[in-house]
């Protein structure tokens, strides 16, 4: 039979793409994985265990929940081998930033009403790209913006996007609606037959879910298309 025993792999042996510092510097912040930035604070983790399977396994026993890992305590941290008092307080104090900028930002969110809110809020997610990406904003129940989400990036001329991982971020973010939106580096904002499909099924989904779909916008050259605006939802 064969064994299920996996050989751990230094993160120095990994692809140059699959390490965090340098999937940062390559790819970008918003390309890592909550489990990824944690590994960055870490810096190192034991002798069986890399700084992301480190990062990995205390977010798995927090439910893969930052809300549920920012209550825990310099002493908790103490409990996971491989974490001591300087690594202990690098999270802490990396979670309590992230808290004072929520707080901070919570006077300035804004609400939805119209596509161009919408809009607003994106558009400077899709200056000057020439590929496709695929965002959603989730809302709450008033509708207000809680976050941004990238959900895929693509070539030039498409991108893949999986509904299911649209649900997954916005289950995840308690979303109560969601706005959607990509961009059509060509130029040309009339929606494709693929993206009249996928909102289609977006749209539906959603109501099993009780998530309603507030809009799907097209972005190109300083201006967009909206489908809400043309009676497509």
């Amino acid at each position: 039979m064969e064994s299920q025993y996996k050989p751990h792999i230094s993160i120095n042996l990994w692809a140059e793409g699959d390490r965090p510092r340098e999937k940062m510097l390559i790819q970008g912040r918003r390309s890592l994985s909550d489990a990824e930035l944690i590994s960055i604070l870490i810096g190192s983790g034991g002798k069986n265990e890399s700084a992301v399977e480190l990062s990995r396994r205390i977010l798995n026993e927090n439910g893969n929940n930052l809300n549920q890992l920012a209550k825990l305590s310099v002493e908790d941290f103490f409990s996971y081998k491989g974490i001591g008092e300087a690594k202990a307080m690098a999270i802490v104090a990396a979670l309590e930033l992230g808290r004072r900028r929520d707080e901070t930002l919570e006077i300035k969110k804004k609400q939805i009403v119209v596509s161009k809110d919408a809009y607003d809020e994106l558009k400077s997610l899709y200056m000057d790209l020439n590929h496709e990406e695929f965002w959603i904003i989730i809302l709450n129940q008033a509708n207000r913006v809680q976050s941004k989400q990238l959900i895929s990036k693509g070539g030039r001329s498409s991108t893949v996007v999986d509904a299911k991982m649209v649900f997954e971020s916005a289950l995840q973010n308690k979303a109560s609606a969601i706005v959607l939106s990509h961009n059509h580096p060509s130029g040309n904002l009339t929606p494709s037959d693929q993206d009249l499909i996928l909102t289609k099924k977006l749209v539906e989904g959603g109501k099993l879910l009780d998530i309603k779909i507030l809009d799907h916008l097209i972005f190109s050259n300083n201006t967009y298309y909206s489908f809400s605006d043309e009676g497509l939802l």
